[in-house]
């Protein structure tokens, strides 16, 4: 990788002016590699793809495309260029937002505000639709020598439950993040920015929501809120409600399948197994306590 930074870096200095001081890890991440580079007048990222994301399906070009289209919307940072498919793009300084703050107001509405701009925006060359993801990621595990997870099976016959059921035009497909970590929620003490979009693609504007929600800890009173930030006040309707708790089911199930491939393609030094099945547990504990037949039934009906 550092050979690959320094390729990069060359091919800047034209563009950005000469580097001042060595480039800086940026902390966090768990796919790429994230360097903060001086240039010139300017501080800037480097993102430097993992090895072994390719087996996650992650398009470099739709990637730089969401970045450009978010930073058009004006929610994401300036892209000053896309090199060896590497994209760079303007540093932010600030702070991730804390899950509790996602959660509350102002920052839940600065949230939802930042979504609705990007699901309007132009559209992506990809798809992110979660049901195929997962089977996708399984596929990709087994072409890496894994093995399919138990889990699997019983969670692929729910999902396809799930998604027979969510047929309403809302779910029409619409350029969408897909990784609402908190991590990629950076307020710079005027402003937020969305950050990171390897993951972006067209796809389920729930999936977006329930996202953010399964990753930021809301619970049902936030998941109203949620609704009502996003579509307006006292639209948080069942139907809605409905769809954005199967969701997060889906979330689960594909972030857990994100970990089992990345167990078996990765070099990065972190426990991927460990991930996923976190993420399992998580998911069929969830199945458990809730009444998911109704939600199938709810999400199903007309507006």
């Amino acid at each position: 990788m550092a050979a690959l930074l320094d390729d990069v870096v060359g091919d800047l200095v034209p563009l950005l002016g000469p580097p001042r001081g060595e480039p800086e890890v940026l902390a966090g991440g768990m796919t790429n590699a994230n360097y903060r580079v001086q240039l010139g007048g300017g501080e800037y990222v480097v993102r430097l793809p993992g090895p072994g994301s390719g087996a996650l399906g992650i398009d470099r070009a739709t990637e730089h495309a969401a970045a450009v289209a978010a930073a058009q919307a004006g929610v994401g940072p300036e892209v000053l260029a896309f090199e060896r498919g590497c994209l760079v793009t303007r540093f932010v300084p600030g702070r991730p937002l804390e899950p509790h703050e996602v959660r509350t107001p102002p920052h839940l509405g600065e949230v939802a505000a930042a979504l609705r701009a990007f699901h309007a925006g132009p559209p992506l060359p990809t798809r992110f639709v979660v049901f195929r993801i997962v089977e996708e990621h399984l596929a990709a595990a087994l072409a890496h020598g894994g093995a399919e997870p138990p889990e699997y099976a019983p969670l692929h016959a729910l999902a396809a439950r799930i998604e027979a059921a969510l047929t309403h035009p809302e779910h029409a497909l619409v350029p969408c993040h897909d990784d609402l970590l908190n991590a990629n929620l950076i307020h710079d003490g005027t402003r937020l920015w969305l950050v990171d979009w390897d993951y972006a693609g067209m796809g389920d504007r729930f999936f977006d929501l329930a996202n953010l929600a399964v990753n930021n800890g809301f619970e049902a009173a936030d998941e109203i809120a949620l609704l009502e930030a996003y579509f307006g006040p006292a639209e948080a309707t069942p139907r809605r409600l409905a769809a954005l708790r199967l969701q997060r089911l889906m979330s689960d199930f594909r972030e857990a399948m994100w970990g089992v491939v990345q167990a078996t393609a990765s070099d990065l030094d972190v426990d991927y197994r460990a991930y996923a099945a976190q993420h399992f547990a998580r998911l069929e504990s969830a199945i458990a306590a809730s009444p998911v037949d109704d939600w199938i039934a709810e999400a199903a009906r007309g507006a």
